[in-house]
Formats: structure tokens, C-alpha cells, sequence
């Protein structure tokens, strides 16, 4: 038996924008939070075009006081 687990790019970017607005952050605050020049990373997380890489799951994780389980959504 082969199982196969995959992230759901969509629906963690979904998962992203719903735990920033949760704990009150703006796209800005995670930037500059990652010490990125510019938002365009975020906004590609949000909507599912790329996933965070595991040091900046990290960072999210401590940003949202969450486990990284939390953050990415697995499909099977």
C-alpha cells in the first residue's frame, strides 16, 4: 500500500490569509516580520501560487502561535 500525502497549495495560501487575520496582522507586518523588501511573497502564499519555505514556516508558525501542521493543508 503507497500512500499518497500532497499539500494543498490553495487551500494553505486560504489557511494563511485566514490565521493572519485571526491574530491581526497585515500583510505588511508578516513582510516586514520576514524581512522582505517587498509583500509580493506573502500575496503568492495567500493565493495558493507558492508555499512558504520550511525556515519561513517557521517563522509563521511563531508568528501565528501555531504548529506548522496547523498551517499546511494535506491532501491525501
Amino acid at each position: 500500500m503507497c500512500l499518497t500525502v500532497r499539500i494543498d497549495m490553495i487551500e494553505t495560501g486560504n489557511r494563511i490569509n485566514s490565521l493572519r487575520k485571526l491574530n491581526g496582522l497585515s500583510v505588511k507586518g508578516i513582510q516586514e516580520a520576514m524581512g522582505f523588501n517587498t509583500p509580493q511573497a506573502v500575496y503568492k502564499w495567500m493565493r495558493g501560487e507558492a508555499l512558504p519555505s520550511l525556515d519561513n514556516l517557521v517563522i509563521l508558525s511563531e508568528l501565528f502561535d501555531t504548529a506548522i501542521d496547523e498551517i499546511l493543508v494535506r491532501t491525501a
